[in-house]
């Protein structure tokens, strides 16, 4: 990893830049959370990635530019004791050469569109296929690999960073001139909240997740097998060998996909269900039950027994992919120096369903000009 002079913006300081950058006042400006830039490492076309560093109550966020990453996210236990709970790679060179996703910013299209087609008015559009014979994530370039602008921002007694990014007509075969705005917010009490904005000036289909790993035990500390986590979710979306939605929803009902109750993610993971078979664990969407909501409504309780951290999430969307980290093989270490295994982190990707563009009974992606894409999605955290 490459660092040089350290970047700090404190409230007080940096009262001008917050307000352009948030559309805050000065005023807005006078809260205790601070935001930290620092280089940290260069691409090989010349291009520079930057690591931010927010810092709110008890929470600590360390995000890089390269990708929006999630790279570190530290908040403490039951004893005030605060560990980074987000599984990532201490160095840049590692991020672009492996790809699971450590904590990315995930577009155009979070989760996977079959055999890298979809129809939209008439016209059938090709993405590149780099999930076995689907697309994944946005494809083999998504926004998880770009280099996005980010700017901090205060309102009242949040701190942030605002990060940015046009995707041109035609990325990835996607139609559509794409401008992107996220926000990563520390709230005062120490939720991270994620909130998503994107337009476009033709119709185009649009899903925007973020692909952080979680083990509230800490980061390298084993496998996530005694969390217990809760799911609002009646039914789910089978899928076929590929991982694509048949399209039935499902109820979770005596199967291992019942989440309504708490139980712990390894209970039922090495059921001979078929599709626990198919995934090697759990790598399915979750049907809500509250579908799309205006404002975030909580939808998952996840606690992890020894340290007493419980983690709640609220979101506007209507679905959320439970990845239980089944293809995470031990072939690299992560940011303690520790190799990740099976099951060593967990995902909770809040969406729209995978494959929604060729399945018309899905809630819609499509967003069309004139039009404004909005999600919004919140972490709270908590000790018992």
């Amino acid at each position: 990893m490459t660092t040089s002079r350290r970047t700090v913006i404190t409230a007080g300081a940096a009262a001008g830049l917050a307000a352009a950058a948030a559309g805050a006042t000065p005023a807005d400006a006078n809260s205790g959370g601070r935001a930290v830039r620092e280089h940290f490492g260069t691409l090989k076309d010349g291009t520079r990635v930057d690591r931010w560093t927010i810092e709110n109550g008890r929470t600590r966020l360390k995000v890089l530019s390269y990708g929006g990453i999630v790279q570190t996210l530290e908040i403490p236990d039951r004893h005030g004791h605060r560990a980074n709970v987000s599984l990532g790679f201490a160095d840049l060179d590692s991020y672009v050469a492996h790809s699971p996703y450590f904590g990315a910013l995930i577009g155009r299209y979070g989760n996977r569109i079959a055999r890298g087609t979809f129809t939209l008015n008439g016209h059938k559009y090709r993405l590149p296929v780099n999930d076995g014979p689907n697309s994944l994530h946005g494809g083999d370039k998504g926004f998880d690999k770009h280099v996005w602008s980010v700017k901090p921002f205060h309102k009242g007694a949040d701190v942030g960073l605002t990060l940015r990014r046009v995707s041109p007509d035609g990325e990835m075969g996607y139609p559509g001139t794409l401008t992107v705005r996220v926000d990563y917010t520390l709230t005062a009490a120490g939720d991270f909240r994620i909130d998503y904005e994107a337009t476009t000036d033709k119709p185009t289909v649009v899903n925007l997740t973020n692909h952080t790993y979680f083990n509230l035990a800490g980061e390298g500390t084993g496998t996530v097998y005694d969390h217990r986590l809760r799911i609002a979710a009646s039914r789910y979306t089978p899928v076929d060998k590929t991982l694509i939605p048949t399209g039935e929803l499902a109820k979770v009902a005596g199967t291992p996909f019942d989440f309504r109750r708490a139980k712990e993610i390894g209970r039922d993971i090495r059921e001979a269900h078929p599709q626990v078979l198919y995934a090697q664990g759990y790598d399915h969407n979750f049907v809500l039950d509250k579908g799309v909501t205006h404002r975030p409504e909580n939808i998952v309780t996840v606690t992890e027994p020894g340290s007493g951290r419980v983690m709640k999430i609220a979101t506007t969307e209507p679905g959320v992919q439970f990845y239980s980290g089944n293809f995470l093989t031990g072939t690299f270490a992560g940011t303690s120096g520790h190799v990740y295994r099976q099951s060593d982190g967990f995902c909770l990707e809040t969406q729209h369903f995978p494959d929604s563009p060729n399945h018309p009974d899905f809630p819609s992606t499509v967003l069309r000009p004139g039009q404004t894409y909005r999600s919004s999605t919140v972490h709270s955290f908590s000790t018992r």
